[in-house]
């Protein structure tokens, strides 16, 4: 008697194996009500991971995946095929939405889970780049994007580096307005003159920020006591008056449970302007844990929706247009004393942003389009008066987040940005998960000192991250 498989066959895409990195190709199949890849290496065998927690959500979010738009310049040819000749290539679908400069590889941290594999260890030898790196790298992007609207600095643990704040000074200069530091916020909680220059030049802050448990930040962290840092160097920020957003890596089995006392924390501090979720993946240094078994944005969002009573839910959060719809989720809400509203329940968001849909509409507005589309987008710039400007104005002349009820222009931009709080969540592809489809359209990307521009999740996946240390290592030998 013939029998059905237990798993619906979605698409056919190509990936890379977990042991050799070989290109091979991979199955996207439905099973359980659950995205996973499964695929073969003829020298390592079968691989499965689960790529995504939610089937339905899945087949519903195709169209949110807009158009690509080409970068005034490209690095690289085409050579060996993706993701083999990343730079950008011409056949990436995508320019840069967010870059993101390494500046050095030292740590003050030996976190169990580390993308970019940095640590004390490498105090002494690690690399720290030069002015001129960052110069050129910058100039680079520039003539890449024309007018570079975000960028992001991190390492190792930027704050380390002797010249950071010149660094972001020399970003500012060149045009680039929304410059972030990506940091653990360790040195920023005791460092008076490091504070002073923050707030002299007023980056956002991209702060690490995986719970208040010492369960949690032992086994991401490596110490239990390391939340006490990052709640000084968050009060010292509101006392700078810089902006904050917390990143947190979410581990199943780990600190899942805290995703929602980690916004509403957010909601409640001065400091902070948005959480940014990052379902763990394994690159570099990673915990050991099943590929089945990991978190995917739906159970991000679905864990926050019960850990909240609802004050946001799954149906609240529309996919990021500009990469891959599965990749990256995002709602942004107003704020009223302690109401809570996303603005997905006030304007149908997504009918907006649903690029296939949007073809039949021609009545569409484009003026509201444009400003949906920058608030969703890997260029957001979180915290930022101009958000907080566009969010207000897709929902009229008064503020409906405020007491006052004052028209918009009575308000200063400080006041309007207090109003808007983000909450997005990103899933980076690892050697189980990567999927070359996805990658062919990431809008953040590293840049390097040769100049190359570099998909995130091929940077650490493919092995580029450890070509771009070896060169690094060898010119300071």
């Amino acid at each position: 008697m013939k029998t059905d498989r237990p798993e619906i066959f979605w698409e056919l895409t190509r990936s890379i194996c977990p042991e050799c990195r070989r290109v091979i190709d991979a199955q996207i199949l439905f099973r359980a009500g659950r995205v996973i890849m499964r695929k073969r290496c003829p020298d390592h065998g079968w691989f499965e991971a689960l790529v995504f927690g939610d089937a339905e959500l899945y087949t519903k979010i195709a169209g949110f995946n807009k158009p690509g738009t080409l970068p005034l310049k490209f690095s690289t040819e085409v050579r060996e095929g993706c993701p083999h000749d990343c730079g950008l290539c011409p056949e990436h679908r995508q320019h840069t939405c967010l870059a993101l400069i390494e500046v050095n590889a030292a740590c003050n941290l030996d976190c169990p889970l580390c993308f970019a594999n940095s640590g004390t260890h490498l105090a002494k030898n690690g690399f720290e780049l030069t002015m001129q790196q960052v110069d050129f790298m910058l100039d680079r992007y520039v003539e890449a994007e024309g007018n570079p609207e975000v960028l992001q600095f991190s390492g190792g643990e930027p704050t380390l580096h002797p010249r950071l704040l010149e660094f972001v000074e020399l970003a500012k200069d060149k045009g680039i307005a929304y410059v972030m530091i990506n940091t653990n916020g360790i040195k920023i909680a005791h460092d008076d003159r490091l504070l002073a220059g923050l707030q002299r030049l007023k980056p956002h802050v991209y702060l690490q920020f995986d719970g208040f448990d010492a369960r949690t930040n032992t086994a991401l962290r490596g110490r239990p006591d390391v939340i006490q840092e990052k709640l000084r160097a968050l009060d010292r920020l509101a006392e700078a008056d810089i902006r904050v957003v917390l990143v947190a890596a979410i581990e199943r089995g780990v600190n899942e449970h805290e995703i929602g006392p980690i916004v509403e924390f957010g909601l409640r501090h001065p400091a902070v302007f948005g959480v940014n979720f990052q379902p763990a993946f394994r690159a570099q240094r990673h915990l050991a844990a099943d590929p089945m078994q990991r978190m995917t944005i739906p159970d991000v969002l679905k864990a926050l929706e019960t850990q909240t009573s609802g004050k946001f839910k799954l149906s609240d959060f529309v996919p990021v247009p500009c990469c891959m719809p599965t990749c990256n989720f995002v709602t942004y809400a107003l704020l009223d004393g302690d109401a809570v509203t996303p603005i997905t329940r006030v304007l149908e968001v997504d009918s907006y942003l649903d690029y296939i849909t949007n073809r039949t509409l021609p009545s569409l507005n484009d003026e509201l389009l444009a400003t949906l589309e920058r608030l969703w987008s890997s260029s957001a710039q979180v915290g930022s008066e101009r958000a907080a400007s566009d969010v207000h104005s897709l929902l009229g002349e008064s503020c409906p987040a405020c007491h006052s009820r004052l028209p918009l222009s009575a308000h200063a931009p400080r006041d309007l940005a207090r109003h808007v709080f983000m909450v997005n969540t990103r899933d980076f592809m690892d050697p189980w998960t990567f999927n070359v489809k996805n990658v062919m359209k990431c809008c953040v990307e590293f840049l390097v000192p040769d100049g190359r521009m570099i998909p995130f999740c091929a940077y650490n996946s493919v092995g580029y991250r450890e070509q771009v240390a070896a060169q690094l290592n060898r010119v300071l030998v």
